[in-house]
């Protein structure tokens, strides 16, 4: 309300404002034909003013904006996969006894093109990730994820994500896989209808990590090609990846 009633204050005094110096030019001059020449022209010049300001400026820097805030976004997204999505990554996918089938969509290089990364995204989208929980040890997942629930939180908590809908969604995925896991006094007695509801958690946490992981590298090879290099070489589904350059 305060806000509102200064902006009318202010709209009120630019106009007394303008009124008094038209006032003082009438003084001075005394020719009131010729005020109204300069009257007329400005007013016939606000629509391309309104057009100037309001649809061309506005929109380069909202643009610009935009610009910021998705490179904002993928900061965190790159710290979330040093931290600890490219570890989660590695564990589910060793478990993927059906993994062999589409890993070559995986082997990303230096000289991949945009029609390449399409290429694989349509093999993911046909693709059922599903690691063998049987295959991963629980207790190691339990205590790495409760290790890095702090920075989860913080992920959730930052402002950016709200501009990314679908890391948002495997922040969730995660954050609710390491809540399943804590919420159970240990692993070794299980039922079989307990083993599947985490294996489902574990395949929606898994599922979105990859998908997330292939826009990463993406973006990395278009904006940080020092980047992309490391990424490629550090790649979680190459079982001869090494970080040194050979």
């Amino acid at each position: 309300m305060k806000h509102m009633r200064f902006q009318i204050i202010l709209g009120l005094s630019l106009i007394a404002l303008s009124a008094l110096f038209y006032f003082v030019h009438y003084l001075i001059f005394n020719d009131l034909h010729h005020i109204f020449i300069y009257l007329v022209g400005d007013i016939a010049f606000v629509p391309i003013e309104v057009l100037l300001v309001t649809m061309i400026l506005h929109k380069l820097l909202e643009d610009r904006e935009k610009k910021s805030k998705f490179k904002k976004l993928n900061m965190v997204i790159e710290t979330f996969f040093s931290e600890m999505g490219m570890y989660l990554i590695k564990m589910f996918s060793d478990a993927d006894s059906g993994l062999e089938s589409i890993r070559d969509s995986f082997m990303i290089r230096n000289n991949w093109s945009s029609s390449d990364f399409k290429r694989a995204a349509i093999h993911l989208k046909k693709y059922e990730f599903k690691a063998d929980i049987r295959k991963i040890e629980l207790n190691d997942l339990h205590g790495y994820l409760a290790e890095k629930r702090d920075f989860v939180m913080r992920l959730l908590q930052n402002p950016v994500m709200l501009e990314h809908e679908t890391f948002t969604d495997l922040i969730r995925a995660i954050l609710h896989l390491t809540e399943e896991l804590a919420s159970r006094d240990g692993f070794e007695n299980i039922t079989d209808t307990d083993y599947e509801h985490l294996a489902g958690d574990i395949q929606r946490a898994y599922s979105r990590l990859v998908n997330q992981w292939m826009n990463y590298m993406e973006y990395l090879k278009l904006e940080y090609p020092y980047l992309f290099s490391l990424a490629i070489r550090t790649n979680p589904f190459d079982e001869n990846a090494k970080a040194a350059v050979e």
